[in-house]
């Protein structure tokens, strides 16, 4: 009936209001390995060929429109629902966005989550190549409670869709099901969509009554397709998240085929927007949150929590380090224990050692910090080494200052610098100093209590203590 090369719109029915998921949140923007439920269909229509795509809005249309435009370009646009008034409605509704486009009209679901391109391709071909003006995706399942069931005549062409509530009982015992998925010339949509009543249980405009008035018309062209599982949509928080673990098993196998070490997928999460180089190994129980960003030959050992994080090659992250919004350059090695907060950036060869805290900190070529401070707000030089227990005194109560050590410093360890303080190239802190006011290059800072020890004291101070606790205890 039509070429290869006609125009192919999608329509992503996404206006309802989800009362299933129990939320303040709309329901197509909860969310999937970090991405909105309404983005997959809508990347999986662009895949198959669809050269736009006009989202249905309804409930919740401010944030839906403003989380597409983070992420979409020009070829995704919206149209609003203005009341619920069915399936039929909303999809007369994202018409109305295309008014003169007189191609195919690709229609599907907002929360069907884990569809590919490959059945919308599939069912696109073979709507090019029928001969009548619907095509449809069919599947089936041993009970397909919920689903509008498939009808069709003696010869087994589909003559029409019969909805859970409006089925007999002969109906509801049919496994072949509608996943709701369609591709309708433009042209015949428009002139059935205006014969739709709200005769049924209800009280609905039912898109699925077009495939009855296709039938009439030319005929329904069917793809079935075997795995059921792609086709389910997304009603409540249960689904949700079983969605969710077919999209990780798929993202999974990807990342594996690309040279990925995932020692063990079913503890680990990785979202969908995060890339990872090659020879990289992830141990057990590792998150990737957002758009982080790893490198080849990086190592993340048990346990680290990573979120908007660029991680260098060759870098190695010990058990449990979380950062976010930061920086890890080539060959570092943060951890264990360790947590990155926003702004952090440490260069080549950095060392972060156990249970050190950095925050918008920038660290140059091989310094380190191994074990038990606060960096934050610091400007960290090359070389630069900081002792035990470090801290730098970045807030006053009202507002933040920079700590500067520049290039070769040594921090002794259990000092405190008080910002906004300088400590010159090569200058030396000793142990236990407060810093309080610059230090020049090449000096030696030291600023604590002299020392005076009192021969004998300890020991006549331990049996007065004694004496008071045994006289505590006999009153």
């Amino acid at each position: 009936m039509s070429t290869d090369n006609a125009d192919f719109a999608a329509i992503v029915l996404a206006a309802g209001h989800g009362t299933r998921m129990r939320s303040q949140t709309p329901k197509m923007l909860h969310t999937l390995l970090g991405r909105p439920m309404v983005s997959y269909p809508i990347d999986a229509a662009l895949a198959a060929g669809a050269q736009h795509a006009v989202v249905v809005v309804g409930h919740g249309a401010q944030a839906v429109v403003a989380a597409l435009s983070e992420r979409f370009d020009a070829r995704v646009t919206t149209a609003v629902q203005e009341k619920q008034l069915g399936t039929g409605d909303a999809a007369r509704s994202g018409a109305t966005a295309l008014p003169d486009f007189d191609g195919w009209l690709l229609i599907l679901n907002g929360d069907a989550a884990v569809v590919t391109d490959a059945p919308l391709a599939e069912l696109r071909s073979a709507a090019l190549g029928g001969d009548g003006p619907l095509a449809m995706l069919t599947a089936t399942l041993d009970d397909a409670t919920g689903y509008g069931r498939i009808l069709r005549d003696e010869a087994g062409n589909v003559t029409a869709v019969r909805e859970q509530r409006d089925c007999s009982p002969e109906q509801a015992a049919i496994r072949d099901y509608n996943p709701g998925i369609y591709a309708i010339e433009a042209g015949f949509f428009r002139d059935a969509i205006a014969k739709l009543t709200t005769d049924n249980a209800q009280g609905e405009l039912y898109l699925t009554d077009l495939v009855e008035l296709a039938a009439g018309a030319g005929g329904v062209t069917e793809v079935h397709w075997d795995d059921a599982e792609e086709l389910h949509g997304v009603n409540d928080r249960d689904e949700l998240v079983q969605r969710e673990r077919i999209l990780q098993r798929r993202l999974m196998r990807a990342h594996a085929h690309a040279g990925v070490t995932i020692r063990d997928p079913e503890s680990t999460v990785i979202g969908a927007d995060v890339e990872i180089g090659q020879d990289v190994t992830i141990e057990s129980g590792v998150q990737l949150r957002g758009s982080c960003r790893i490198g080849s030959g990086v190592t993340l050992d048990v346990g680290c929590v990573l979120d908007n994080v660029r991680v260098a090659d060759g870098a190695v992250l010990k058990p449990y380090t979380v950062a976010t919004d930061s920086a890890i350059g080539e060959r570092a090695q943060v951890g264990p224990f360790s947590h990155l907060r926003p702004e952090t950036e440490l260069g080549e060869d950095v060392k972060i050692g156990n249970f050190v805290e950095a925050k918008k900190t920038r660290m140059a070529r091989g310094a380190k910090a191994s074990h038990l401070s606060y960096l934050g707000d610091g400007i960290v030089g090359e070389d630069v080494n900081i002792g035990c227990g470090t801290i730098f005194c970045n807030y006053d109560g009202y507002n933040k200052a920079t700590t500067v050590l520049e290039d070769g410093v040594f921090i002794g360890s259990d000092s405190q610098l008080i910002a906004p303080v300088t400590v010159g190239k090569g200058a030396y802190v000793g142990t236990g100093t407060t810093v309080t006011q610059d230090v020049p290059a090449e000096a030696f800072a030291i600023g604590r209590a002299r020392q005076v020890n009192k021969p004998g004291l300890a020991t006549r101070l331990k049996a007065k203590l004694k004496a008071r606790k045994q006289a505590a205890t006999k009153k």
